[in-house]
């Protein structure tokens, strides 16, 4: 009997491995486009570029969609990134650093006077910055002052400070018949006199009003030139006016810290060889009491620099000599002839700048600058005086030296236009796009940029003030941006009681500066590898966007971040953004200042590679 066939059997393909490694991969690339599309619909960040401009950091903002940042989580990136840096240096030692000797309470690094006696007195040269060379870095922390406490809020410290946080009395001394500053008990009080207002700080801009009109929305950033303890800055703040006061390291004591103390504006500078550190066109009004600036030698140099700095139309206020000789000569005991004669000079000077003067009454003297140069071109052809300057930036002001020449307005296409553009009054000034981005000549820069910045950083100082509760409290009066761009940080702060130096690194890829005077706010060139010309324990909060991606490879990141420590306050906050695998060298610094510091994803997500280290020393 045959036996029935044998059916062959079916192989199984389940049980060839190739197969399986097949089903596997297609399931692991499941599970990922998945998980990707998930991440992008709900958080949309993932196709936001990587850093793309370590100068002026600008991400694609149309991927920037969700309503609120997600939750704050402290982070470790340590183990997981990698990023070719300088060689180690002596900050990874994982020991703290030392604290300096009481000498150096008050140091100021480029205005130190041991520094000042190898510079030539001419021009009070040796009054300008002059840095120390890296092998001369400071490398501890500046200490505080004894019994230093946290200054009093705003707006009560612009009245009263604490004196043992400005431990100085000789200004209430030799500053006592004008009287300047008080010591009362613990504490140093303002009264809001000075040199040429010895009656008030108040009845003095109430006579100014009566000529310049502080209260139209016209009026919003002011230069005060040798400005004191900044009382004539303080009263303008009455009227939504922003003023930048300067004076130089003198032998009034810290002038410029008592100002920063009381909550105002300032900065250590000098009209002495080089250009201020403020773009052309930056102030609506520039102001001297009796600051002694010699305006009319060296063939006019001081004030060509005050009319490169103020903007068409804007105001120039001079009190003190030779205003009012006629009356103040014997208690500025000088020869009446002599003041006379300086007067005269002044006026001329005054009118070959193409200035119109529209006041003297009392102690005040106002000019007017033109809103452009059409009839000045004119005038200084027939008259063969001044000329303008020409083949030189007119906003460089980072160690450019000043030339005895007119700054030229930009050109206008009909006599009755302002030059460089007409500003919106304030507080629309602050968001209108300023004239420099419709001229479109910042790179990179256009109205729809310009726009999508400020709802970006609208969103990103929200998320600050849910992690720094100081923030939204009110502790932090005095702010600086070290790379403030657009200012869009600055303009986001600006319903919070704090003011913001805005600062544009000299050595960005774009000089912003000028923009951010447009909306209406202060600030100054800087080079970070260089100490900022102000006193230690000036600043309530820094931030730090891409500063040290931008110097990583130009100096040392340590001198950057003990600059910090000396400029901020005790109890103060620091918000670093930047590359995690810089955040986390910085934090290895930070730890060894004892810095409370922490770092956090921020508002793009935790698949971004920007992330934030936020020091709270208030708690």
């Amino acid at each position: 009997m045959a036996t029935p066939t044998q059916q062959p059997s079916t192989p199984n393909p389940l049980r060839k491995p190739l197969i399986w490694v097949f089903l596997l991969i297609i399931l692991c690339s499941l599970s990922y486009i998945l998980g990707t599309s998930n991440y992008n619909h709900s958080n949309s960040t993932t196709s936001t570029p990587i850093l793309q401009d370590p100068h002026c950091f600008q991400f694609n903002l149309t991927t920037l969609k969700h309503s609120s940042p997600p939750p704050p989580l402290d982070l470790d990136f340590e183990p997981h990134h990698t990023l070719s840096l300088p060689q180690e240096t002596s900050y990874d030692n994982p020991q703290f650093f030392k604290v300096c000797t009481k000498n150096f309470t008050n140091y100021c690094p480029c205005q130190h006077p041991s520094r000042e006696k190898q510079f030539d007195v001419e021009k009070l040269f040796h009054r300008e910055r002059h840095c120390p060379n890296a092998d001369e870095t400071l490398r501890c922390l500046v200490p505080r002052p004894a019994r230093y406490r946290r200054p009093l809020p705003w707006p009560k410290s612009r009245d009263s400070v604490w004196f043992n946080n400005v431990p100085f009395p000789k200004l209430t001394i030799y500053k006592k018949s004008q009287n300047w500053v008080r010591l009362e008990s613990d504490r140093l009080v303002f009264p809001g006199g000075g040199t040429s207002f010895p009656m008030g700080v108040k009845g003095y801009v109430d006579e100014l009003r009566r000529v310049v009109p502080l209260k139209s929305g016209n009026i919003r950033t002011v230069l005060d030139i040798g400005c004191g303890v900044a009382s004539f800055g303080a009263s303008l703040m009455d009227y939504n006016i922003l003023t930048m006061s300067i004076a130089p390291r003198d032998i009034h004591e810290a002038q410029v810290q008592f100002a920063l103390e009381r909550g105002l504006p300032a900065m250590l500078g000098i009209l002495s060889t080089y250009r201020l550190p403020f773009p052309s066109r930056s102030f609506d009004m520039a102001h001297c009491s009796r600051c002694l600036v010699q305006w009319t030698g060296y063939d006019g140099l001081y004030l060509m620099e005050i009319d490169r700095v103020l903007r068409p139309g804007g105001y120039w206020v001079l009190s003190g000599p030779p205003i009012n000789w006629r009356v103040s000569y014997k208690g500025w005991q000088r020869r009446a002839q002599d003041l006379e004669k300086e007067q005269i000079s002044l006026e001329d000077l005054a009118r070959r700048l193409c200035w119109k003067k529209i006041s003297e009454r009392g102690v005040l003297a106002v000019w007017r600058k033109p809103t452009n140069h059409v009839h000045c071109i004119q005038k200084l052809k027939a008259w063969k005086s001044l000329h303008f300057c020409i083949k030189t930036d007119p906003d460089g002001g980072w160690y450019k030296k000043m030339d005895p020449c007119i700054t030229p307005l930009p050109e206008v296409a009909d006599i009755h236009d302002i030059a460089g553009g007409a500003l919106e009054k304030w507080p629309k000034r602050l968001t209108t796009v300023p004239p420099r981005i419709k001229s479109g000549k910042i790179d990179g820069t256009n109205i729809k940029s310009f726009n999508e910045d400020n709802q970006l950083w609208k969103r990103r100082v929200l998320y600050y003030g849910k992690i720094l509760k100081s923030l939204t409290a009110g502790k932090y009066r005095n702010i600086m941006d070290m790379n403030a761009c657009l200012g869009g940080f600055a303009a986001s702060l600006s319903n919070y009681p704090v003011w913001v130096m805005n600062v544009v690194p000299s050595d960005g890829k774009n000089n912003t500066l000028g923009i951010i005077y447009e909306r209406g706010l202060i600030g100054t060139y800087m080079n970070w590898c260089e100490p900022f010309s102000t006193y230690p324990r000036t600043y309530d909060l820094i931030h730090a966007h891409g500063v040290f991606s931008m110097y990583i490879n130009k100096c040392d990141i340590l001198d950057i971040v003990f600059e910090m420590y000396r400029i901020l306050r005790p109890e103060g906050g620091v918000i670093i953004r930047d590359h995690v695998d810089i955040i986390v060298k910085v934090k290895k610094i930070t730890d060894q200042m004892r810095w409370n510091g922490k770092i956090l994803h921020s508002e793009l997500g935790p698949f971004h590679p920007e992330k934030i280290l936020f020091v709270d020393n208030s708690q």
